[in-house]
């Protein structure tokens, strides 16, 4: 006589073959997953969407998502630091201090300066304590109180050397212009012009040039306002050709 135990197993099994799966379980079963991983995934996307509209600093890591289903996260883009900060180069606009040219030093009475001497001068006159030296371009300058701040009545440019070229290219100006004219001085060869002519109002600067041999030249100027002291401008001429007589080179 069976047992109660084999009596209740062989129940269960009468009914058991009663049953039967349907055809297309097994298809149904392999679509639902598909369908739950689709809704899974498109439910990540719109997640990541979400969240990067509402954080624009910042980047998503969704690559899990699609392959894990997983939810999205977030990193944070790191900070600048001041490290990266370009700052602009410092400007110096302190504005450059000038300095003073220089000079020839003391010349005592002022009749003789770099490589030339003044054997005359018009009366009343004495150096004015004033000059400048350039090297191959030197000058000085004569008036009536020695002061070097003052105006300059009569004033003596040297050039010498490669410095003599631009003499002659302004003589040559001035000849090609048919403005002023030829002198001989003490059988030296000179050029008599009045420069500048129109300047602050004025009727311009009476001007000798001087040749003094190959290498030097001497430009001798009266001041406009020095030269209306004399009777006119054959009087003014005259006093130009007797300073530049006097002009002897030491070169």
């Amino acid at each position: 006589m069976p047992t109660l135990e084999e009596e209740i197993r062989r129940l269960m099994a009468d009914e058991t073959a009663r049953l039967h799966a349907a055809p297309d379980l097994a298809e149904r079963v392999m679509r639902s997953s598909r369908s739950k991983r689709k809704r899974a995934k498109a439910a990540a996307v719109a997640a990541s969407v979400a969240v990067a509209a509402a954080a624009p600093i910042g980047y998503l890591t969704i690559g899990s998502v699609a392959t894990t289903g997983q939810e999205p996260t977030i990193t944070a883009a790191p900070e600048p630091t001041t490290s990266t900060v370009l700052e602009p180069p410092a400007i110096d606009d302190t504005p450059p201090v000038p300095s003073d040219p220089p000079e020839l030093g003391d010349l005592g009475d002022g009749k003789a300066f770099g490589h030339v001497k003044v054997g005359y001068l018009p009366e009343r006159l004495q150096w004015s304590n004033w000059s400048v030296d350039f090297g191959d371009r030197y000058s000085t300058s004569y008036n009536f109180d020695g002061d070097k701040n003052g105006s300059y009545c009569v004033q003596i440019y040297m050039y010498e050397e490669s410095a003599v070229q631009e003499v002659d290219d302004r003589i040559q100006q001035y000849r090609d212009e048919g403005d002023g004219e030829e002198v001989t001085i003490g059988g030296q060869t000179g050029y008599l012009v009045i420069q500048n002519v129109g300047e602050d109002g004025m009727k311009g600067t009476p001007t000798l040039f001087l040749r003094m041999g190959d290498r030097q030249r001497a430009e001798i100027m009266f001041s406009p306002t020095y030269a209306k002291e004399f009777s006119g401008a054959e009087a003014v001429s005259a006093e130009l050709k007797k300073i530049a007589e006097g002009l002897t080179s030491t070169l």
